[in-house]
């Protein structure tokens, strides 16, 4: 079995750059990228079909499927028949698939897990699924990246990629609730940093701990990871697994550069106070029952939806101000209100609420728009939980 002497690399981005540079210690690499970037380490072309058409391995370091496609298409003819496609780019499981099925027993599908300074160190985590005979001929060049764990076909690689970066997102998410807690509470950004390295968020800060302490618009030209990419990652799970995943709408809103760093994802102010003072109003007029609270936080148009009683609502904003009556309720002291998540996407958002009143709690979910230069709720929904008798 004949090894690769020569490599094709196609695509130069960040990991594709890390990995040509791995390979180049040991084969002969030529680059190819669709934004004619170049590579001081690597031999570079602008044509594609060049790239390929000595090459043993083309190896696919591409954004998304989409891309994976084109390039694909666009090379195929330039292939030799002994040629194999050896994929790394993280893309949706039934994308892997068409690519499997279009190419047959001279593809790879290995989509890896780690960063760049991983792909320079040579310890990637890949997952690869291929024929015996073609894994085999690759294997040198996977093993110079990492350690390579056999998956039964490309779907099943392509998907365990995408769980293994959902459980990544939802650790920046975690990490970025945590930081906005401790700013909250006045700590040192570098103590609570300390803190966490001690916990489960141990290694995530650890790693991109240059990104905590720093300012995000001073290092994001050093991005190991993009936001953008991880978000498009967030989005390519929910359509494949027909969930909807809260990571990917919350890393996709967030308010920073979509080629920083996914560090930078938890270091991002928390919604500003415009937003939140509909709610703020909202949660006035239960405490003073004073409907001009109400009247301030709603739009003229809203509508206040739910059960009660068994039976549908819906209340025009005047009649639901008319069940309040200028003073608070009698148990008030002992009543208490809780926002508990806003995402805003431009001029709209939707939040919801957690309302304890005596024995009964109330969960509402508000659609807010940003109109006249302020934001206003222009509907709620409720859910009223009462105790079991």
């Amino acid at each position: 079995m004949t090894a690769p002497h020569r490599i094709a690399v196609l695509g130069l981005g960040r990991m594709g750059t890390a990995i040509a540079t791995r390979l180049a210690d040991h084969w002969d690499v030529v680059g190819w990228t669709r934004s004619e970037r170049t590579s001081g380490v690597v031999e570079t072309t602008g044509d594609p079909d060049d790239a390929v058409a000595k090459a043993d391995v083309a190896l696919l370091a591409l954004f998304d499927g989409r891309a994976c496609r084109q390039v694909v298409d666009r090379v195929r003819d330039s292939l030799r028949t002994d040629t194999i496609v050896l994929n790394t780019s993280t893309i949706a499981p039934a994308e892997a698939t068409r690519l499997a099925r279009q190419l047959g027993p001279s593809y790879v599908h290995a989509p890896v897990l780690g960063s760049v300074p991983t792909a320079a160190a040579g310890a990637l985590q890949i997952l690869a699924a291929a024929d015996q005979e073609a894994l085999d001929r690759v294997r040198p060049v996977l093993e110079a990246l990492g350690t390579v764990r056999r998956v039964d076909d490309a779907a099943t690689a392509a998907a365990l990629k995408l769980v293994a970066n959902s459980s990544l997102a939802g650790a920046v998410l975690a990490l970025r609730d945590s930081l906005r807690q401790a700013d909250a509470l006045g700590l040192s950004r570098a103590q609570v940093l300390n803190t966490l390295e001690l916990g489960p968020l141990g290694g995530l800060v650890a790693r991109k701990r240059t990104f905590l302490a720093g300012r995000p618009t001073a290092v994001a030209a050093t991005a190991e990871f993009t936001i953008d990419a991880l978000a498009k990652d967030m989005t390519l799970l929910a359509a494949a697994s027909h969930t909807p995943l809260r990571s990917a709408a919350d890393l996709a809103g967030t308010p920073a550069d979509p080629e920083a760093d996914i560090a930078v994802a938890a270091t991002v102010p928390a919604v500003g106070d415009a937003v939140l003072e509909p709610l703020r109003a909202y949660i006035r007029g239960h405490a003073t029952g004073d409907p001009t609270h109400f009247r301030d936080a709603f739009l003229p148009t809203a509508h206040i939806e739910g059960v009660r009683d068994g039976v549908f609502v819906s209340w025009r904003l005047d009649e639901y101000c008319a069940l309040f009556h200028g003073r608070p309720a009698a148990d008030e002291p002992t009543r208490s209100r809780r926002i508990d998540a806003i995402d805003v996407h431009g001029t709209v958002a939707t939040a919801s609420m957690t309302l304890w009143h005596g024995t009964d709690t109330f969960t509402d979910i508000f659609l807010l728009v940003h109109v006249d230069g302020r934001w206003r709720i222009a509907n709620k929904a409720y859910h009223r939980s009462a105790p079991v008798t």
